[in-house]
């Protein structure tokens, strides 16, 4: 690894002077000066490894293996013996090994937030039967490497592997881009490099003195060196440094990736601060912020109502929500599932709790709102609310429940008769202290811009 530091004038010419007052035999000023050396060289390479090791986390959300189509029969192979043209299958839970498109699927929700930021499942539809060039695909055709199976499952014909991908791409840039030199560095720079050149003149003007006068060679370049090492301030590039090595160390003890100690500069001059939303502002993971009950129904009863019409999957986020709000322990079994899926728009589960066999839904409201027999002056007032919400950027989904009558054929669903239970309303909360540190920022007169993909 070449440091930063290694374009540092100063530090070569302390090299040099260490290896020509070994050369002359003067150790202890060879080892002083070679140990002036230690620090410029060891915070680069200590923040190098700190780096290095944040950034090959990023290595942690790629798959380790892959099912994959080999000699007509299914196999488990490394994710790194992937080539293009392969295909592969992928389940629930599964992080996508490559870049590819989707052959075939059955209800496939994708996790995408470590490509795009955005916590909300991301559907997939595969591409025609007779096949599409990848330039021509739609982006709702292609599954990306980092990226992590919500539900579903799906055979994907791999396009790009390995650095080829976009995953691979990002992570590529995380380790090669460059950096411009600081205001600070710039001018050390300059005064070292003037300095440098005084010096030089000097030394050979002092050089000629001596040879004049009559002393031998050797006495005349050593007498140079003397004095530029004596005019220069070697110690420079030594308290510059240290002088960052504490800005640095400071902002570690605050969790701060810093890549190159010189940025500890550039932070005193920041005006304004572009900020992700998702995942930075954010949590990062759906959370259920608000319930409207039905009349006669309690808030708190609602999450209940719809965590029994939840597949108990791990994976999807809604789901994970609905049951962290409803607690465990319901006591209801579930008798019969019948899935989500983009053209029912619900989810519906028949269960039995406490002796009485229930049908219990889930879904987009207006679906739900169908299986109810809401007419449109009663529907009204779940549409008021539904506004409302939405301004909010919230996520709205409502449940409903009915009794299911003795002798029910349980691989039928009932479609209507459903009392609705109430809404529940999705985001993605603020971080803890995000509220305070924007605040902070506002009052240093650090302006702060919010980056987000979502709609107004």
């Amino acid at each position: 690894m070449v440091t930063a530091s290694a374009t540092d004038p100063m530090l070569w010419f302390l090299l040099l002077m260490g290896v020509l007052f070994f050369a002359l035999g003067d150790t202890t000023e060879a080892i002083v000066l070679l140990l002036a050396i230690i620090p410029l060289l060891g915070m680069d390479a200590w923040l190098h490894r700190r780096t290095q090791a944040s950034t090959e986390g990023l290595a942690s959300r790629l798959a380790s293996t892959a099912r994959v189509l080999r000699d007509g029969q299914w196999q488990e192979a490394g994710a790194r013996e992937l080539l293009p043209g392969d295909v592969v299958e992928v389940v629930p839970g599964d992080w996508v090994p490559a870049d590819g498109l989707v052959l075939f699927e059955d209800q496939l929700q994708v996790d995408e937030s470590s490509l795009t930021g955005e916590s909300f499942p991301v559907r997939k539809q595969p591409i025609a039967s007779d096949g599409v060039p990848p330039t021509q695909a739609d982006t709702g055709q292609w599954v990306h490497a980092g990226t992590r199976v919500l539900s579903g499952e799906a055979r994907l014909w791999i396009v790009h592997t390995g650095a080829n991908t976009r995953y691979g791409e990002i992570v590529r840039l995380t380790r090669a881009s460059g950096q411009a030199r600081t205001p600070l560095q710039q001018a050390v720079s300059h005064l070292v490099r003037w300095m440098l050149v005084a010096a030089l003149v000097l030394c050979l003007l002092l050089a000629a003195v001596r040879l004049v006068q009559g002393h031998g060679l050797v006495d005349a370049l050593v007498s140079a060196l003397t004095l530029a090492v004596a005019a220069l301030p070697e110690e420079y590039p030594v308290v510059f440094t240290l002088f960052l090595g504490v800005g640095v160390y400071r902002l570690a003890q605050r969790q701060a990736l810093v890549r190159r100690a010189v940025a500890v500069e550039n932070i005193g001059r920041v005006s304004a601060i572009c900020s992700d939303k998702t995942g930075t502002l954010t949590e990062g993971e759906l959370r259920l912020v608000q319930c409207v009950p039905a009349e006669g129904i309690e808030a708190n009863a609602v999450p209940g109502v719809a965590a029994l019409a939840c597949g108990g999957s791990a994976h999807d986020p809604m789901d994970r929500a609905i049951l962290a709000a409803a607690g465990t322990g319901n006591g209801a079994v579930h008798l019969a599932s019948f899935p989500f899926t983009e053209n029912r728009r619900r989810e519906t589960a028949l269960v039995e709790r406490d002796g009485q066999r229930l049908a219990v839904v889930k879904g987009a409201p207006e679906t739900v709102r169908k299986l109810c027999g809401i007419d449109d002056a009663e529907y009204r007032h779940w549409q008021q609310q539904l506004d409302a919400l939405a301004a909010q950027g919230l996520k709205v989904i409502a449940c409903a429940s009915r009794p299911l009558a003795a002798g029910h054929d349980l691989a039928i669903e009932p479609a209507h008769g459903y009392a609705m239970a109430g809404l529940l309303a999705f985001g993605d909360p603020l971080r803890e202290g995000v509220r305070e540190a924007v605040q902070t920022c506002l009052e240093a007169g650090i302006r702060v811009v919010m980056v987000t993909g979502d709609h107004p």
